[in-house]
């Protein structure tokens, strides 16, 4: 019986990928040394799989920044700003369509379906010349063949290539983009033909789209697509691989019935749905890959339910075509348990990360073929067993609050409008107030200091005074940029999730467990294994002494229960939305602590909001409710006077305005500028937004300084579809990825654009 892995994560169990990134960003390593490192973290990746027996085992999965970009670049489909001259891409063109350069912009990025991780958006129209312009997939084809290890090439489907693109500046929006399917088609021929050249016997290709709510015309193309590619991919065996939920009916249908197509990849693990369709009708002589390994959470499998699952499907589809396989990649799990060292031994033994997910995908297989290995399915029993059993899983007084908020949709008494008036006369802001959305640069010196405290090589006294330092630093710079409502900084947290985590109950925590976000940026999801509590105030003593340095409002900064959930590894033993609540019920806590020590504007980021959205509509109202719901707890009881922010970004937030609107926050701050002012369009098209709200002015992700005239045409552009008295002024988001060199002359031009928008408005009455 044979085995598959969608995808592997490509940081490295240490993060090496990272580091070796920045340090050739900052041009402290060459792009050998990059080269290199990259090089090995693959060589270890591919021998590991084969070690453990795999017999479909990826190529192309790795990459610099994201696999979108990697298929943008072999296209050639690179805009004409970054003047790119033809031939192979490099790093310069690569990495600056990633996160700009000094004189251009980066390419828009944002969230990969419904998860964390992220993507740089093509920019495609009628007049892109598209080349054969980066060889990757067949040199890494290559280079895993010379080390002994055939694998399946994986390349991203021209059709979700087109459908997760979007039109060019100066693209009209309504562009068809699928109308470039002939024009990209010629390309993905020649890396076939090359790949085949080379020895490919199995080629991958991802079309998660398939997944989606999708028109007929859009699943005419993958019709028009594959059979276009069938003669190319004669002598080929070739996967369609789709994940992160049910397939609809209509796709199914599309999709069993594409030429030159030999095998299907299901998640089974998010599209139980699709277990149906499957027993209604597989085709016959066709390979299922079934997926039934998580390769989006980090829980052990219970290896005898998946057993029994796949000896279901066995019957279906015959014992020679069936692949077991895990539901999608595992580049959204952490790496290896092995690493860890923090977790107690029975948390551990509930757990399986990349590197153990491979072992259980194998075992299953080989369990299948006959040949089970009965010590390593006891153990799995008695893990799942454990779990569910375990006092420390279950706080009835959780479950009875969590239960108690049913029959209320916990709406603050007064409007929205009363009480911003309320807050002005408190805070007696100016037209145009301007803010940033919470973190500072994270230095060298800060990252030593707080490795020092949790490593037990500092004091606490220590500690605590130079935290203190670095928020009076962050307090005075921002005085001095005359910036209204100021932050402190986060210099206590290395990550916003994490910070919460490590003070409320019911959660667990990794010293590895690094999952990839973009780029080189890599977070540490907490492990949410069971009800959620908060023991003591979590944020009110950094605040407090925040607020005590300056007469300006200080913003406490916290995270919001669905930003908390969705950046979380979640038990999946009880709904999603029963656990959001809990956290809910415990930021309720810290919010009502902080107003009573004085704090008057209180931010509650929901980042990830729009990232939990699923991906289907039928079920979009459903998670909108709780989710939305969810934030309304946590700020219900508070006074009118206190100021509530939230914040999100990186995402399309378009299609959920009016639930946008339904939380009630009195201000928000979201990404804009990277998107090029996409959120702008939905004021354009008359949604009246009567709460504060500021749309970002320049992109943090990127090494660029915009100008102070490119900040007041932003500004200006806003001002247009939205009232002077409710707009805010600040950046895309928080500023802890970047450089003091260039936050400050950022932030100094967003205050003095800002100022002389002011000037020109008191002028005009």
């Amino acid at each position: 019986m044979a085995s598959h892995i969608v995808g592997y994560p490509r940081m490295g169990p240490k993060r090496e990928l990272k580091f070796a990134l920045e340090s050739f960003w900052d041009g402290k390593s060459s792009a050998e040394d990059l080269k290199k490192v990259s090089a090995d973290l693959r060589s270890s990746i591919w021998k590991q799989m084969a070690d453990a027996g795999i017999k479909y085992i990826p190529s192309n999965t790795f990459s610099y920044y994201d696999q979108v970009l990697d298929t943008t670049a072999m296209l050639g489909a690179v805009p004409s700003r970054y003047n790119w001259t033809g031939g192979e891409i490099g790093f310069d063109t690569y990495f600056s369509m990633a996160r700009g350069n000094a004189s251009v912009p980066a390419m828009e990025m944002t969230k990969w379906f419904d998860t964390n991780y992220h993507f740089i958006v093509p920019e495609l129209g009628p007049d892109v010349n598209f080349s054969y312009a980066s060889h990757k997939a067949v040199d890494e084809y290559k280079e895993a063949k010379g080390l002994g290890v055939n694998t399946a090439p994986v390349l991203i489907g021209p059709v979700s290539y087109l459908l997760l693109s979007k039109p060019a500046k100066g693209v009209e929006k309504s562009f068809p983009l699928l109308s470039l399917l002939d024009k990209i088609l010629p390309i993905y021929k020649e890396v076939i033909s090359e790949l085949k050249a080379a020895g490919a016997s199995w080629i991958q290709f991802d079309e998660p789209t398939l997944v989606l709510d999708l028109e007929a015309h859009q699943l005419e193309a993958f019709t028009k697509a594959y059979a276009e590619l069938e003669s190319t991919l004669s002598g080929l065996d070739v996967l369609i691989e789709t994940y992160f939920a049910d397939v609809p009916a209509g796709a199914f249908k599309t999709l069993t019935a594409l030429k030159g197509v030999t095998a299907f990849g299901f998640d089974l693990v998010r599209g139980t749905q699709t277990l149906d369709l499957i027993k209604g009708g597989f085709p016959s002589g066709k390979y299922l890959f079934a997926g039934v390994v998580d390769g989006r959470n980090i829980w052990a499998n219970d290896l005898a339910a998946s057993l029994e699952l796949l000896k279901s499907l066995e019957g279906i589809v015959g014992k020679d075509r069936l692949v077991v396989s895990t539901s999608c990649s595992l580049l959204h799990t952490a790496v290896d348990l092995i690493n860890e060292t923090k977790l107690d031994d029975e948390i551990k033994s509930w757990l399986a990360f990349a590197a153990q997910k491979v072992v259980e995908v194998n075992a299953l297989a080989k369990a299948l073929a006959g040949d089970k290995d009965e010590a390593f399915f006891s153990a799995s029993a008695a893990a799942q067993a454990s779990r569910k059993t375990s006092p420390r899983v279950t706080n009835e007084a959780v479950q009875k609050a969590a239960a108690a908020l049913r029959g209320s949709d916990h709406r603050r008494t007064t409007n929205v409008s009363a009480r911003l008036d309320s807050q002005q006369k408190k805070l007696n802001l100016p037209v145009l107030p301007t803010t940033t959305i919470g973190s500072f640069p994270q230095t060298v010196e800060l990252r030593r200091v707080r490795r020092e405290y949790k490593a037990k090589k500092i004091s606490e006294e220590e500690y605590v005074k130079a935290i203190k330092e670095e928020i009076k630093k962050v307090v005075e710079l921002q005085e001095e940029l005359d910036i209204d409502v100021l932050v402190h900084g986060e210099p206590e947290r290395n990550d916003m999730v994490e910070y919460f985590g490590e003070q409320l109950s019911g959660f667990a925590f990794t010293a590895n467990g690094w999952v990839q976000s973009y780029g080189s940026r890599c977070v540490k999801p907490p492990i949410i294994y069971g009800d959620v509590s908060r023991p003591k105030p979590m944020t009110v003593f950094w605040s407090s002494i925040a607020q005590s340095m300056t007469n300006r409002p200080m913003k406490g900064m916290l995270t919001g229960p669905v930003t908390i959930l969705n950046w979380s590894f979640v038990r999946n033993d009880q709904p999603r939305f029963e656990t959001c609540y809990q956290i809910a019920l415990a930021i309720k806590d810290e919010v009502e602590d902080l107003e009573k020590a004085g704090i008057t504007v209180i931010q509650i980021d929901e980042a990830a909001l729009r990232e939990g959205l699923p991906l289907r509509k039928a079920e979009h109202a459903f998670y909108l409710n709780w989710a939305v719901h969810s934030f309304r707890i946590t700020n219900v009881d508070i006074q009118d006077t206190t100021q509530i922010h939230t914040h999100m970004c990186y995402s399309n937030f378009n299609d959920i305005i009016h639930s946008i609107i339904d939380m009630d926050a009195d201000v928000i701050t979201i990404e804009n500028s990277r998107s090029d002012e996409k959120l702008l369009s939905v004021f354009r098209e008359g949604v009246k937004y009567g709460a504060g709200i500021g749309p970002g002015v320049y992109d943090i992700h990127s090494p660029r300084i915009p100008s102070t005239e490119e900040i007041a045409d932003r500004v200006n552009k806003m001002l247009a579809v939205l009232d002077t008295n409710i707009l805010w002024v600040n950046p895309d988001c928080g500023l802890k990825t970047r450089k003091y060199t260039e936050v400050k002359p950022a932030l100094q031009a967003m205050v003095s654009a800002a100022k002389a928008i002011r000037t020109q408005l008191a002028s005009a009455k």
